[in-house]
């Protein structure tokens, strides 16, 4: 059995342990645990185990359909599986419970929350980091990685406990505490690793009993498929709460016609969340991929390239009636966006805390003119501008974070959030090459590929969210 093999399988088993079916919809008869308690149940044992320190998991990632030539590729989306109906059509769906308001301003993650974390820190850093140079360089997560993050967990951390899941309540915050921890590791892998539980959680959120009967059992199951929110549009100005994808009314259902970009994964995927026009308001759709009319186009970026971004194109994409996924009158949709641009926040200062990471020691043990670059003033006061910014950064995120599980109104929180980040974390990313000189140009040293990353944060939509 391969390393690789060896960590998912011990990760798998002590996932399944905390999981263990023991009632209706796969729900666990133990006691009641906080929304991520399930899954931390079985993950602390690894995180205080030293099977990641034992094993080396660095995989040579393979080339896949994702080149970087002008012609990339060009495909129709993949083979589907079959999800079958179920569930009441019309019902409501399973709603994961908003935190309870304690009138307390405290951002300190629970113990769980912690113990969550922690784990995923050391998937970021044992997994995520030493595979992120060659999968930018392919625009392909290697399997290895994502199968990792699959026996973690991520898919189900937004699922709903009653539909197999371990949501008992909203986890904005710990979506936003995991996507910080990944992209520390690498942000293209992050993006990769937590799209298909980003649809899953909007289906937690949004979707109907019907809906959830029908597409959720695949996310709790073995064989997760990959899955994406296809927000963005690759227009001028393009104004993500006015998509210029139009969804029109038909006797059978609904219509889609248009072009959706920067789309992870999505020559793979099998379900897609789709925003689109519709009778003058923004609404979502669940579109999958064996619908006729799709075709997946190579979309590889600046950066987030090992997401394996791609543009999915609609040509008179019919869609049954119950396609849509929440409310028709645009307060889904733009909810659905402010929550994605929050993970967009959440994945920057994961980033913005690595490069911190990075150029700390070394302006320390740089030397020029017989003494450490860090004894410069202007060296000094750039590191400490990072570090100001980076923690400015992390606490909007997470107050806009804590006020989305508490089912508050988040439109402010959210805007403040996503403008500084997307402003200061390029600052942080530019900072960084400057302080490494020649050697922030080169590939050799990660905080050029750091830099490109964080250049997405204000022109990324969609693709997450938590």
């Amino acid at each position: 059995m391969s390393t690789v093999s060896t960590l998912t399988s011990s990760l798998g088993s002590s996932l399944a342990r905390s999981l263990r079916p023991g009632g209706k919809h796969g729900v666990p008869t133990t006691e009641r645990r906080d929304p991520i308690g399930y899954a931390v149940a079985g993950l602390s044992r690894l995180a205080q185990s030293d099977l990641l320190d034992r094993v080396g998991l660095r995989r040579q990632v393979e080339q896949a359909v994702f080149t970087t030539t002008r012609s990339g590729f060009r495909t129709i989306t993949a083979a589907s599986r079959t999800f079958a109906r179920a569930g009441r059509a019309g019902q409501p769906g399973s709603r994961p419970s908003d935190v309870p308001r304690t009138g307390l301003f405290d951002l300190t993650p629970s113990e769980d929350e912690q113990m969550l974390v922690d784990v995923v820190t050391e998937l970021a850093e044992e997994v995520l980091r030493p595979a992120a140079a060659e999968a930018d360089e392919a625009c392909a997560a290697p399997e290895a990685v994502l199968k990792a993050g699959l026996d973690v967990g991520l898919p189900i951390l937004g699922v709903p406990e009653s539909l197999g899941g371990v949501s008992e309540e909203r986890s904005a915050v710990a979506g936003a505490l995991v996507a910080e921890a990944l992209a520390h590791g690498d942000l293209g892998l992050a993006v990769a690793s937590l799209a298909p539980g980003s649809v899953a959680t909007a289906l937690g959120l949004w979707g109907t009993e019907e809906q959830q009967q029908t597409y959720l059992p695949a996310f709790t199951g073995d064989a997760v498929p990959a899955a994406a929110l296809a927000l963005a549009e690759p227009t001028v100005l393009f104004d993500a709460l006015a998509p210029a994808t139009t969804a029109e009314r038909t006797a059978e259902g609904f219509t889609l016609n248009g072009v959706k970009s920067a789309v992870p994964r999505g020559a793979e995927a099998e379900l897609f969340v789709v925003g689109a026009q519709l009778d003058g308001a923004p609404a979502l759709f669940l579109v999958e991929s064996s619908t006729p009319g799709l075709e997946v186009v190579a979309d590889p970026g600046m950066g987030v390239r090992a997401a394996g971004l791609t543009r999915l194109e609609l040509r008179d994409v019919r869609l049954p009636a119950d396609a849509v996924l929440g409310e028709t009158d645009g307060t889904t949709y733009a909810e659905c966006v402010r929550l994605s641009r929050l993970a967009w926040c959440a994945l920057a200062v994961g980033t913005g805390q690595a490069v911190l990471d990075y150029v700390t020691p070394y302006v320390k043990e740089r030397e020029a003119f017989g003494e450490p670059v860090a004894h410069r003033q202007s060296v000094a006061f750039m590191v400490a501008d990072i570090a100001i910014e980076l923690q400015a950064m992390r606490l909007l995120t997470w107050k806009a974070a804590s006020r989305a599980a508490a089912a508050k109104d988040v439109a402010r929180d959210v805007a403040l959030a996503r403008r500084l980040c997307a402003e200061k974390g390029m600052k942080i990313g530019l900072d960084g090459v400057q302080l490494l000189g020649g050697h922030g140009f080169v590939k050799e040293h990660p905080v050029e590929r750091w830099y490109r990353d964080l250049r997405a944060i204000g022109v990324m939509e969609g693709a997450v969210l938590i």
